[in-house]
């Protein structure tokens, strides 16, 4: 197989590399962070004016790229630089309405004028119990909604969200604006930075996407794309943690030498290496196997998503222990990629999850 990504998207890489270097530095992201929104807009618009957003959508609908290998080179690279915004639900949506066909929708999203997120997951109740399923059904010559999301990404900032609602005909995707009626949102900021929120949809006018009751299969696409961002954006991260530790190994010294020399901790990195390496191997298979049949594409994406979660586990745990009590201090920035990795792990299902659901899609395929 051949693991090179091509000249096109590496100077997409590079470019993107060199734009989060020069506008996102460290201090940057904190401000960031601390802020409401939870990202820098200023940086949002500098990556969608360098092609970015347009570069995870396909031509047909005014972007610039749209494969699987698209997607994992530009979340690669966010993760290298621990980036904030709604790339991950601007993608899961943007996905949504390009299987719509919906180039007007998509193309404020690809210019960076409009701010979309996705909101598929139902909310909970105080006593943990999920919330019913939101509904959609016609008033007149329109839609309404009327439900709950949670953990919506970046919900506070957006303008509008793309969101799943059941119908008489089935599972359907809506476009809703965040200043619609019947609209109420609750953001907070999450513990590894950025922020979401709570969505409570209340007899709210959406525009259907797509056809009544025929969302279910872009949705699984959606997803799958969501599933090759977060593994590929996790190697990142992992390389990073790697690197970062190996530093310190070399100039962390404890009786007159560097502890980078004692051999248990050579064997403790070497293993980690090797791991990391496999799931770098699952991440691009995933990219490689996407436009096959749902069933394999599926079954890939499972298979990265759980090696990267067990393997992301590791590094985030071996990173912190090599370096001792100052792996988990908040100004050191080795905390924040750690905290990055245990929650990607969580994002659109853990390791477990998809350790079962690989399996039961092989049982499925025969």
């Amino acid at each position: 197989m051949d693991f090179t990504i091509g000249e096109d998207r590496q100077m997409l890489a590079d470019s993107l590399s060199r734009t989060l270097a020069d506008k996102f530095d460290w201090k940057t992201r904190e401000a960031a962070i601390d802020s409401d929104a939870g990202f820098s807009r200023e940086v949002w618009n500098a990556l969608a004016e360098l092609g970015v957003i347009g570069a995870l959508f396909g031509e047909d609908t005014g972007g610039y790229g749209g494969s699987a290998w698209d997607v994992g080179v530009v979340f690669g690279e966010l993760g290298k630089a621990l980036a904030t915004g709604p790339f991950l639900g601007s993608l899961m949506a943007g996905k949504m309405l390009e299987a719509a066909g919906d180039e007007a929708a998509l193309a404020p999203v690809i210019a960076g004028e409009t701010m979309l997120t996705f909101g598929h997951e139902g909310a909970v109740e105080a006593n943990g119990r999920p919330c019913p399923p939101a509904t959609a059904k016609r008033n007149g010559d329109q839609w309404i909604i009327s439900g709950r999301k949670g953990v919506v990404e970046y919900l506070g900032s957006a303008d509008q969200v793309l969101v799943t609602a059941q119908t008489d005909a089935g599972l359907s995707a809506f476009l809703v604006d965040m200043s619609a009626s019947g609209v109420e949102a609750r953001d907070y900021p999450v513990i590894d930075g950025g922020s979401a929120g709570e969505l409570t949809l209340t007899d709210t006018p959406a525009t259907l996407v797509g056809e009544d009751g025929g969302a279910t299969e872009a949705l699984a696409a959606a997803t799958a794309s969501g599933l090759v961002a977060t593994c590929w954006e996790s190697i990142a991260v992992m390389d990073v943690l790697r690197d970062q530790t190996l530093d310190y190994l070399r100039t962390r010294k404890q009786f007159g030498i560097p502890i980078g020399k004692f051999q248990a901790l050579q064997h403790r990195m070497a293993t980690l290496a090797l791991e990391i390496e496999q799931a770098r191997s699952s991440a691009i298979n995933a990219a490689a196997n996407f436009d096959k049949d749902a069933t394999t594409r599926d079954r890939f994406c499972s298979a990265a998503k759980y090696t990267a979660g067990k393997v992301g586990r590791l590094a985030a745990e071996e990173s912190i222990q090599l370096h001792g009590g100052i792996g988990m201090t908040w100004e050191f920035p080795l905390s924040h990629y750690a905290k990055r990795l245990t929650m990607l792990n969580h994002v659109l299902g853990d390791d477990d999850h998809h350790l079962a659901r690989y399996m039961a899609l092989g049982q499925a395929a025969g």
